[in-house]
């Protein structure tokens, strides 16, 4: 098993800025990329769980389907230009192959997604995995790594919230 990765605690000091978890309120959408979909149907069942969880509302959820990870960008500024989310997670898996196409794929669209997070102010969460082979794949989603599908949802209400109290 790996190591879990963890935020340090919240500060209560004063001045400083740290978005809540309360999601009431929130409008997220959700891109999911059908590729390697055994796996992005797990991220995308860790994301409902923690939109159940932080109370996120089924009527401010839009989950959109693309067909991969390159697709992600373009339906994430689509959604956002929209002015019906607050913040969007883009969910998908990129598994490295035996040629060059996965460093393209995987980069431009981390490339891609950080773009449309500063043209249009929203937070666009990059839930894409990156790995070496399909068993790592399985770990991060639902696996003995958790659910990055989760996590991501839980950094958009984060990031939306704290953008927010900017």
């Amino acid at each position: 098993m790996g190591a879990t990765h963890r935020l340090p605690a919240r500060s209560d000091r004063e001045g400083e800025l740290v978005g809540s978890e309360d999601g009431s309120g929130l409008r997220i959408g959700v891109v999911t990329a059908r590729f390697n979909e055994e796996v992005t149907k797990r991220l995308l069942a860790g994301a409902y769980e923690a939109l159940d969880r932080l109370q996120v509302a089924a009527a401010n959820r839009t989950v959109a389907w693309v067909p991969g990870a390159y697709e992600l960008p373009l339906a994430a500024k689509a959604l956002a230009a929209s002015g019906r989310v607050d913040a969007v997670v883009c969910l998908g898996c990129v598994v490295r192959g035996e040629t060059s196409h996965y460093d393209f794929v995987a980069g431009e669209c981390a490339r891609g997604l950080q773009q449309v997070q500063l043209e249009t102010g929203l937070p666009i969460v990059f839930g894409v995995l990156t790995t070496e082979n399909f068993e790592q794949a399985l770990e991060r989603a639902g696996g003995s790594y958790g659910n990055k599908g989760d996590e991501a949802v839980v950094t958009a209400v984060e990031m939306a919230n704290l953008l927010a109290e900017v």
